[in-house]
């Protein structure tokens, strides 16, 4: 999700070059169509909202086949040892938490009255975030687990300086949602004007840089071991604490069976070999090392239908050519 001072803008295309017509008027529609569902939900109380959203990852199990099928593909290759039987039930529970973190999103308002009780930190994630800091900024791990978007504005709650590292959405108004989730500028696009020099600011203010590297997406990586197969995975997280000698947690969030989450986490010790690539190597392995912990703890939790094995080692593509 994050990229370094170093990297290469990501693609944005022609600076001039805007979508046809007929795709900006369907993008506009269906950003008002979220906003006008999210307005409703607003009105709802939160328990009837997650009942909801429940329901709605129920049925949306049921409507999209395509994520259906890269799920249980996907959980078919990480859990062999299960029946089908109990991967579909894992399946199922994932599109109704997906469900759930929507709603939870959508009445962000509410849930802001009284987020220091429904998001806990454990202590020994407060130790950890508060031992990494010292002086050079944190960068903090997490992946595509519970309601991460919860998570960082926990964080941001407790009176710590925090940015989310992040490549733009599809359109510029999914992208204003989240930014107004998060916060106003909170959140460093990667690739977008400046986002350098806002990178290298947050580590002088010692801040906390939370990055996303769960999902194989078009960035500068390195493959490590996911569910015992190879995974390309983004390498900035440890780039960035090479470079700059930042601290590293790995963070997550959790629901709680009552009620509300819990936020776990804790530090990653490292320590620089001269060789900056095999760094980088094993500091990303372990870094996902500890996600596919979390996600085998609690694996309804997980985005499942993300294609993660889908880039391939270049030595593996030679082999298969």
């Amino acid at each position: 999700m994050g990229s370094g001072p170093g990297d290469p803008p990501a693609r944005r295309g022609p600076a001039l070059s805007l979508p046809p017509l007929r795709k900006r008027v369907k993008r506009a529609v269906r950003t008002w169509l979220l906003r006008g569902l999210l307005a409703i939900v607003k009105l709802l109380p939160l328990g009837a909202a997650l009942a909801l959203g429940r329901a709605g990852g129920g049925l949306a199990y049921g409507v999209f086949a395509k994520d259906r099928r890269l799920a249980l593909e996907h959980l078919a290759k990480a859990f062999p040892e299960k029946t089908p039987e109990e991967q579909e039930a894992i399946a199922r529970a994932m599109f109704r938490s997906l469900g759930e973190t929507g709603m939870e999103i959508a009445q962000i308002d509410k849930l802001d009255r009284r987020l220091e009780s429904y998001v806990e930190i454990e202590p020994s994630a407060v130790a950890a975030l508060d031992q990494a800091r010292k002086g050079s900024g944190v960068v903090a791990v997490t992946g595509h687990i519970g309601n991460w978007e919860l998570l960082f504005r926990r964080i941001v709650r407790s009176g710590r300086p925090a940015y989310a590292v992040g490549a733009e959405l599809s359109h510029g108004g999914l992208t204003a949602i989240v930014e107004e989730l998060r916060g106003p500028g909170r959140t460093i696009w990667r690739g977008a004007p400046g986002a350098s020099k806002k990178l290298l600011r947050a580590f002088r203010e010692d801040a906390y840089l939370a990055l996303l590297i769960d999902q194989d997406t078009k960035v500068q990586g390195v493959f490590v071991p996911f569910f015992g197969e190879l995974a390309h995975t983004p390498r900035a997280a440890a780039d960035l604490a090479l470079r700059t000698g930042a601290g590293i947690v790995t963070i997550f969030i959790h629901r709680k069976a009552g009620g509300g989450h819990r936020i776990s986490g804790r530090q990653v010790e490292y320590t620089p070999t001269g060789d900056p690539e095999a760094d980088a190597l094993a500091i990303t392995a372990e870094m996902t090392r500890a996600i596919e912990e979390e996600v085998r703890r609690v694996p309804h939790e997980w985005v499942w239908m993300h294609r993660r094995w889908q880039t391939r080692p270049p030595d593996e593509r030679a082999l298969g050519s």
